[in-house]
């Protein structure tokens, strides 16, 4: 290995995403308890878009580059791994690049049956999923969880993972295209917001038990039509609007709840924690068929700058993805 490698940095600092530039950096070093990994493949996300904005700095200690999520070979081993382990992991940055290092607890085995491609589209949509909809939004089987934006990364993976653990799910999109894409992810309700009321749906459909939502604006006051008593609405991102109105007394009524979290700033530990939990609970599902990542499009790392300008275009249906040059 040279002392130096290639990485994705914004020119600038901050700016579109044609400031995605190639650039030659020193090669990162792992420290105690870390592992280092060749990256052969890297998930583009939204946090990423945030951050080339200026909107989402790293977390003290991470990398300056993007990516939070990488599979490749273990090249320095620590923990539970050794060189030539093949594994996908969780980064706080710096997966847009040859090399990456993470702490060793928070790195996963390839599930069999997948690429290292696929692989690489899981830690940070997974973990993002389990820990909203599993944890905090308590879903269980026999419920129903609606999923806003379901033709997304995190929605496919979403209406995937509650398939698996025996929810109901209903789903909603913008356009009748990206409707049906989530009803044949499995969807058992799909909803085109532009042409139906999806609160009218799902009172039609008895309600919902959990809310992902990514939205926000004006899709809160319709949420919490759409719940059922003791329902929640966990929000992960505010795509429409991060203010919101809160009517309090509905709230009341219906003895909601509602609540949201990040990934990204959680410490080292409680990553850890959330790791082990995905991997009792969604490796056996892959293993068993029933959550396999969608991937829309690939793009070599050095082109790490239209795959930003395709994922703001907002025309994907599930994962976009990095491809080591």
């Amino acid at each position: 290995m040279t002392e130096t490698m290639k990485a994705i940095a914004v020119e600038g600092g901050r700016g579109p995403a044609e400031n995605l530039k190639a650039v030659e950096i020193a090669r990162p070093v792992p420290g105690p308890g870390q592992i280092l990994i060749r990256v052969e493949a890297a998930g583009v996300n939204r946090p990423d878009i945030a951050q080339r904005l200026g909107a989402y700095p790293p977390p003290p200690g991470a990398p300056d580059t993007l990516g939070l999520e990488v599979a490749g070979e273990v090249v320095a081993g620590a923990g539970r791994w050794k060189a030539g382990d093949k594994v996908c992991a969780l980064l706080g940055g710096g997966g847009y690049a040859q090399y990456a290092v993470c702490d060793a607890r928070h790195a996963l085995p390839i599930p069999s049956g997948l690429s290292v491609l696929e692989a690489a589209a899981l830690p940070e949509t997974v973990f993002t999923v389990f820990a909203n909809v599993f944890e905090h939004g308590s879903l269980k089987a026999g419920e129903t969880l609606m999923v806003h934006g379901a033709t997304s990364g995190i929605g496919t993976t979403a209406i995937q993972m509650a398939k698996a653990a025996g929810a109901k799910v209903i789903a909603t999109g913008r356009g009748a295209g990206k409707a049906a894409q989530a009803k044949a992810l499995g969807a058992d309700v799909s909803v085109d917001v532009t042409a139906e009321d999806f609160a009218e749906v799902a009172k039609a459909n008895g309600g919902v038990d959990v809310i992902l939502d990514m939205v926000g604006g004006d899709y809160f006051a319709k949420g919490l039509d759409s719940l059922k008593t003791g329902g929640r609405i966990v929000f992960i991102a505010a795509q429409g609007g991060g203010e919101i109105s809160f009517p309090v007394f509905r709230l009341m009524m219906k003895r909601a709840v509602v609540t949201g979290s990040t990934l990204r700033p959680r410490d080292a530990d409680e990553k850890a924690r959330l790791a082990a939990a995905v991997e009792a609970t969604v490796w056996p599902w892959i293993a068993a068929g029933k959550l396999k990542p969608r991937i829309d499009k690939v793009f070599p790392l050095a082109q790490a700058a239209a795959a930003h300008a395709y994922l703001e275009g907002g025309a994907h249906v599930g994962k976009v993805m990095l491809e080591a040059d």
